[in-house]
């Protein structure tokens, strides 16, 4: 057996952990690096790899209609770690797919130590990776240390974007006040684990909704640095004050809406809003509040959240917080192979690279190590198809999808996957199985179901393609 150099990673998030596994499960040795807990960022609280320091849930697990289901499909089908830990730690969470967050940490964490050909090197990379590095992947995420992150400016020659990310605060269950909340899921949807009634539901009136929204608005917030102001929010995780200054009814139409839910207590009462809570770990124990990330300080919120009717005695396992999260221009900067164009030896992975959410950041990670392994045994390995979750979502990195302007991409924003940026269908369906016309949200279900039956089908070729180069 020829003896190969290891691919070095910088980052066992979730990216990192990927990206490792991946490589590893090709023969490739793995040298991962990460300085947890030698030091620490302002929002992990372990040294675990891939920890959840968000919110707990992956999102619907619909791979029919749901751009993110699709995904997490697709990964599945190329043995992604990540995706086997989910599944081994889900929580009940209607249609989505939630985890027992440090159940799942622990499973990675154990699956990279158990691999024999994965070395976990707790130390900081605190500055450029050394040249006699020849394949690296740089997966430090939003929380990048500064000298690393500085490093990473002075090689992409030019700044990287930003924008702040948010913590939603976890209620521990046995403080919440089930005579007045109850147990559903919306639409009583069952998915993953779940039964149907997942998610504890407290309702408000009018004036109590109204109320909140005033104290949400009046509350004392944190104050950020004098480099942090210019920071643009992320649309997907806006911090529940700014949606609330948008508008009055605007949180009732966000998280706090009250449609596909009936009250137990008082099912012919309509709530006119209602906060979702959601299992937050296998035990059942901890709840975190959806859609509720906030800036406000910890006082104001524990005052203010103690307002809703059923959490008035709410004991907090954590309250909510925000951090600043960095991404690279990446279709200026990296390749269709994520590579840095200056200096290809170096690959991004993860949310650095312009993606937002869990699974997408492991998916690139995944893309990144299979990108890598290849190079090492001299390979040139061809991206997926663009008609896939994964191979959309690189294309939303590299700039596929961006009109340019003088060889360079109008903008660049941080993106979930979804349907929007897979290539249309060459023939969307119009008739039901009886020849009937389509209409309305059975058109546009259908139209899902197309893209996804297309994107799984051109996965199994490109895998295809993936056996055949490890052979």
């Amino acid at each position: 057996m020829v003896d190969r150099q290891p691919v070095h990673i910088i980052g066992a998030g979730l990216a990192g952990s990927e990206a490792a596994w991946q490589v590893a499960s090709r023969g490739i040795p793995v040298l991962l690096h990460e300085m947890r807990p030698r030091r620490m960022t302002e929002a992990h609280r372990t040294e675990g790899c891939a920890e959840l320091v968000c919110s707990n849930s992956f999102r619907s697990d619909d791979a029919d209609t749901n751009a993110v289901g699709l995904l997490h499909a697709e990964m599945r089908r190329l043995d992604s770690l990540v995706m086997r830990a989910a599944d081994a730690s889900t929580v009940p969470a209607g249609g989505a797919l939630a985890v027992d967050r440090d159940g799942f940490s622990a499973f990675v964490t154990r699956a990279l130590a158990e691999h024999p050909l994965i070395e976990l090197r707790r130390e900081e990379v605190a500055g450029p990776p050394p040249r006699e590095w020849e394949n690296v992947i740089v997966a430090t995420g939003p929380l990048t240390a500064p000298a690393l992150a500085k490093a990473i400016g002075e090689l992409t020659g030019e700044e990287s974007l930003a924008f702040f990310d948010a913590i939603a605060p976890i209620v521990h269950r046995d403080s919440i006040d089930m005579d007045v909340a109850w147990l559903q899921s919306r639409y009583d949807k069952a998915g993953p684990a779940g039964s149907g009634a997942d998610y504890i539901n407290c309702p408000m009136t009018r004036d109590e909704y109204e109320a909140f929204v005033a104290a949400i608005l009046a509350g004392d917030k944190t104050e950020f640095h004098d480099w942090e102001a210019s920071t643009p929010y992320f649309d997907g995780c806006l911090p529940i004050e700014v949606m609330a200054a948008r508008g009055p009814e605007t949180l009732r139409h966000g998280p706090m809406k009250p449609f596909g839910l009936t009250n137990r207590h008082q099912p012919t009462i309509k709530a006119y809003a209602i906060v979702q809570l959601r299992q937050d770990n296998r035990l059942g124990t901890l709840y975190n509040m959806v859609g509720f990330q906030t800036k406000l300080k910890h006082g104001e919120q524990a005052r203010i959240f103690r307002t809703i009717p059923g959490l008035a005695n709410a004991e907090f396992a954590r309250l909510g917080g925000m951090h600043r999260n960095t991404y690279l221009n990446s279709p200026r900067l990296l390749d269709a192979r994520l590579r840095l164009k200056r200096e290809p030896r170096l690959r991004f992975a993860g949310q650095m690279t312009g993606c937002e959410g869990y699974v997408e950041s492991a998916g690139i990670g995944l893309l990144a190590g299979l990108f890598a392994a290849a190079e090492t045994r001299g390979l040139e390995l061809a991206s997926p198809p663009p008609t896939t979750a994964l191979g959309a979502l690189l294309g939303h990195i590299t700039g596929g999808h961006i009109e340019t302007i003088d060889a360079g991409p109008r903008s660049f924003q941080p993106m979930n996957v979804n349907f929007g940026l897979f290539p249309p269908l060459e023939r969307a369906p119009t008739k039901r199985a009886d020849g009937t016309r389509l209409r309305g949200t059975e058109k546009t279900i259908a139209r899902k179901q197309a893209l996804s039956a297309r994107a799984l089908a051109d996965l199994e070729r490109w895998r295809g393609e993936l056996v055949a180069a490890a052979a």
